[in-house]
């Protein structure tokens, strides 16, 4: 009998995502300007991989990883594409408020993040998230409802934090290699960004 919980083969999944699918299109995205916000869609069932997308903010500033992940995912012929209710929602970043509407209506009963408002903020120089939604919804620190009748949201770094402490470390160093390249996509935006023309960069 295998060791390995439900979660586990979750979060195995939702890294190798980040690190092999996510990640190639972000370096890719950041090279052309864009944030390096991306998103990806799963199958509940085996965990297989639907799509993978990045921010594509130059083209369109609605165009969010999340959105422009959903936006892909729709041009998938409809006798090809599954049921948002068989799927899994994974965002490298805590959503935005266009983007949790945007999975709400799309119709996912779930999301799960690996960076926080927090990162967003402190560690990639991107406070918006959190200012609009202190300014628009006056939803102090983002603090939305994580449970509610749409869907349930997961911080992967939250679900390597509930597991045994033995059973926590491989999933740190991957943590920490994702953070380690994230950070040099960040400075790569930053020091690009005032070419683009994004309205909130």
């Amino acid at each position: 009998m295998s060791d390995i919980t439900p979660d586990q083969h979750i979060l195995d999944k939702l890294f190798s995502v980040l690190e092999n699918d996510i990640l190639p299109k972000t370096r890719m995205g950041v090279a052309d300007g864009n944030k390096l916000f991306g998103a990806a869609i799963l199958r509940k069932a085996d965990l297989a991989l639907v799509i993978a997308e990045t921010n594509n903010e130059t083209e369109n500033p609605l165009w969010h990883g999340e959105v422009h992940c959903l936006k892909r995912f729709y041009e998938i012929p409809a006798d090809q594409r599954p049921a948002t209710s068989d799927l899994i929602f994974l965002s490298t970043h805590e959503p935005c408020s266009m983007c949790l509407s945007a999975i709400t209506w799309a119709g996912f009963d779930n999301f799960y993040y690996f960076f926080s408002y927090e990162d967003s903020r402190d560690a990639f120089a991107i406070p918006h998230d959190l200012k609009i939604m202190q300014e628009v919804f006056t939803l102090k620190d983002g603090e939305y409802n994580k449970s509610n009748a749409f869907w349930e949201s997961h911080s992967m770094m939250g679900m390597v934090a509930d597991l045994p402490e033995n059973q926590r470390a491989d999933y740190i160093a991957r943590a920490k290699a994702l953070s380690h390249e994230y950070d040099r996509l960040s400075a790569q935006y930053q020091n690009g960004k005032s070419d683009n023309d994004i309205p909130l960069n």
